[in-house]
């Protein structure tokens, strides 16, 4: 049970500190947009409830119930993707066109959903064709699903939102990596990959200006590094052990995004070295116990998902966490299961009730969990019933017959 224990104990720790950090970090921005000091937290709150109710789900879920959602939510995933591109209903933020606004406030980021779906739909095909022992021809190993996550990626970068797609195509390559695609084959593709990513990078002033802030140390003449920079001045702020819960300066208006793409930095001005190290710590477990699933099964689904459900969340704390230390341009992805964002943390949650679930399904690990004695004590409902029909049938048998005195 070790990557069972090890997926939910990291998973909701992960969820707590970022309520905790979210909370801490969101009150000046909320004031200062005229809106109460617990109006960011409140929103992510009940986003963690209902994301929680998600993971409970889909940690009982069946392996086929999973592998029959695959079809369903790549459907609707790019069906919302493109009307993010309709007039009135697409909405732009921080220059991303890669929102819908729903009602109100209320607003729903189509793209993180494309993560779960690729993850799903792409393991239940090629667990199909690996069954049918497909895979070793090159066509059936890249079509459809390069297509389709090459569909994907237009879609997002229409919106322009590179970050989002760079976590996309990391899912595609952990998916072509699983399903043993040759070395000349993978270093293709991702040469392929980089020569379009340093197109859009040269094309792009804003791209090319993040990128040439990588090892900032000063904001530059016209502040354009001002967000990396302060970045750095958090983390330096925290020293060791920070400087305590809501005590952070930079979040004074100084750092932007302080809780969605910044956090981590956050985070480590009030937590300092110790805090981030904890985030980092937790990241780790989740991702070898990622591993760990995926190695030990002989599904190939399952193999499939957990390997790319482990990449999906470990690249992308890997580009955040890289952006806040001044080692990658930044992206603007969220750190998963710890940003503010509903959108992003909803199919994270999911994801992680499915690595549960596939922990869960292990023969070791069902055999383990057969075991389990209860503790001493403990209420057992079934036992409990069972010892009442045991004592009704003993008074039953005790009772003289009717007429007898």
């Amino acid at each position: 049970l070790t990557a069972y224990y090890l997926i939910f104990g990291s998973g909701l720790l992960l969820t707590v500190l970022g309520l905790v950090m979210v909370f801490s970090a969101s009150q000046i921005q909320a004031l200062e947009s005229e809106l109460a000091s617990t109006y960011f937290f409140s929103k992510q709150l009940v986003a963690a409830v209902i994301g929680a109710v998600l993971l409970l789900v889909a940690s009982r879920m069946p392996v086929r119930l999973h592998r029959g959602l695959a079809y369903p939510l790549l459907a609707c995933s790019l069906f919302l993707m493109a009307l993010v591109q309709v007039p009135g209903l697409g909405h732009a933020v921080n220059g991303n066109r890669n929102w819908l606004q729903i009602a109100g406030s209320f607003q729903l980021q189509p793209s993180e959903f494309g993560k779960l779906a690729l993850v799903l739909w792409g393991a239940d095909l090629l667990a199909r064709k690996q069954e049918k022992k497909l895979l070793a021809q090159w066509k059936h190993l890249l079509v459809p699903l390069v297509p389709a996550a090459f569909l994907l990626l237009g879609l997002i970068m229409l919106g322009g939102d590179m970050g989002t797609a760079v976590i996309l195509t990391a899912i595609l390559f952990g998916l072509l990596w699983l399903a043993g695609a040759p070395t000349r084959l993978f270093a293709s593709v991702l040469a392929f990959a980089g020569a379009v990513g340093a197109v859009l990078i040269a094309t792009n002033p804003n791209r090319l200006a993040r990128l040439e802030c990588l090892g900032a140390t000063d904001p530059g003449a016209n502040d354009q590094c001002w967000q990396a920079v302060h970045g750095i001045y958090a983390l330096a702020n925290g020293g060791w052990f920070g400087s305590g819960l809501g005590a952070s300066v930079e979040k004074w208006g100084e750092l932007p995004e302080p809780h969605t793409d910044f956090i981590f930095a956050v985070t480590g001005e009030e937590l300092g070295l110790a805090g981030t190290l904890s985030v980092l710590v937790l990241f780790a477990a989740l991702g070898y116990a990622g591993i760990r699933v995926a190695g030990r099964t002989e599904d190939p689904f399952v193999r499939y998902a957990a390997g790319g459900v482990t990449t999906w969340i470990t690249a992308q704390a890997v580009i955040n966490i890289g952006a806040v230390l001044g080692l990658l341009p930044i992206a603007g992805v969220p750190l998963p299961l710890v940003s503010y964002g509903g959108s992003a943390l909803l199919p994270t949650m999911f994801a992680v009730g499915l690595l549960i679930a596939f922990a869960r399904s292990e023969p070791a690990a069902r055999a383990a969990l057969a075991m389990r004695q209860p503790y001493p004590g403990r209420f057992h409902p079934k036992r409990w019933r069972a010892r009442m029909r045991r004592k009704t049938m003993r008074r039953r048998a005790g009772r003289p017959p009717s007429g007898e005195r």
